[in-house]
């Protein structure tokens, strides 16, 4: 079978080698998925780089979520051949490639209705936005909503999850495209932050109260700004760091201002709970099968072109998730 690997570490077009491979037998408690759709992650162009938590030892495949048919299964499995599954499959035999086995506990089966591309593109972003908003913010109907990156891959999820839970989503984004993209979604105020002072308008929307959840991906210079505009009790959610800059937290204004900040960190939450990770994701099948929730999907690439992709993602010209198909 044909999979990218990671022979040296570097830029994900110097990294990675398409390699042929022996296809995987499925070991006890594992099941064998051929794979449709691999959505792509800003944590695959780390792991090419070797700049990733996690660093697995040489070569290794990565890619964190596919989509796929459970073709066959190892001893101790209650899913069956045919079932129609989302994985996100363990290093250093990750998704980029064309079969993969998974541990069971790391497959969640699909509806029908539910695309392969869709599928691939769903699970890691709308999993942290969905816990980050209902576990860490415990947001109510009514709140307003301040969600960071609003065009991005998980920035997009928190505005769906956001008006599924009944709030008023106000996003900001990059430049007009993305600006359009998060109206699409639903956001009642989308602002060009390169345009805009986002601190300003969402005083004006809010008649001076500001916003009672802020979902910031970003940290740096937004977390900085996002603690002019939040709310009496109102919750901070640190999701990430792609600004570059982990920004300081004073306390003294938290008191003042009587709001919290909340670390959001998925994947412990996954390791620990992960039957709760389970119900989750039963309750996102739910709400894609009525209507509520759709994954934003920049462009599907052909399996030829993931190195490139990964370099796209990396220079940060795109939106929503970037899938390859094999």
């Amino acid at each position: 079978m044909r999979a990218w690997q990671v022979s040296k570490l570097g830029d994900p077009r110097e990294a990675l080698r398409l390699v042929e491979l022996p296809k995987p037998i499925p070991a006890a408690g594992e099941v064998l998925i051929r794979v449709e759709a691999a959505a792509l992650n800003f944590l695959d162009i780390l792991l090419c780089q070797g700049k990733y938590q996690e660093k697995p030892p040489l070569p290794f495949t990565p890619g964190a979520e596919i989509s796929g048919t459970i073709e066959a299964v190892g001893d101790g499995v209650s899913l069956k051949e045919g079932e129609r599954v989302l994985a996100t499959p363990p290093l250093p035999k990750g998704g980029f490639a064309e079969w993969v086995s998974v541990p069971e506990s790391h497959v969640y089966p699909i509806p029908d209705s539910l695309t392969w591309n869709e599928a691939a593109a769903m699970f890691i972003t709308y999993q942290t936005a969905y816990y980050a908003l209902h576990r860490c913010a415990k947001i109510r109907p009514g709140e307003v909503l301040l969600v960071h990156a609003g065009a991005g891959g998980v920035g997009s999820a928190a505005i769906q999850l956001g008006l599924a839970a009944g709030a008023r989503v106000i996003a900001t984004a990059g430049g007009p495209e993305k600006v359009r993209l998060c109206k699409q979604l639903g956001a009642e105020t989308a602002i060009d932050y390169r345009a805009e002072d986002f601190v300003q308008v969402v005083k004006d929307r809010t008649d001076g109260r500001g916003a009672d959840v802020i979902f910031d991906p970003v940290g740096g210079d937004v977390f900085d700004r996002s603690r002019k505009c939040i709310a009496f009790e109102g919750r901070l959610l640190v999701i990430g760091f792609a600004g570059g800059r982990i920004a300081d937290a004073p306390t003294n204004h938290a008191l003042v201002k009587n709001y919290s900040i909340v670390g959001v960190h998925w994947g412990l939450f996954r390791r620990r709970m992960p039957d709760q990770v389970a119900a989750t994701h039963r309750k996102l099948m739910n709400l894609y099968e009525q209507g509520a929730i759709r994954p934003l999907i920049y462009k599907n690439f052909s399996f030829e072109e993931l190195p490139e992709a990964l370099h796209l993602l990396a220079d940060r010209k795109t939106w929503g998730k970037l899938v390859v198909n094999p």
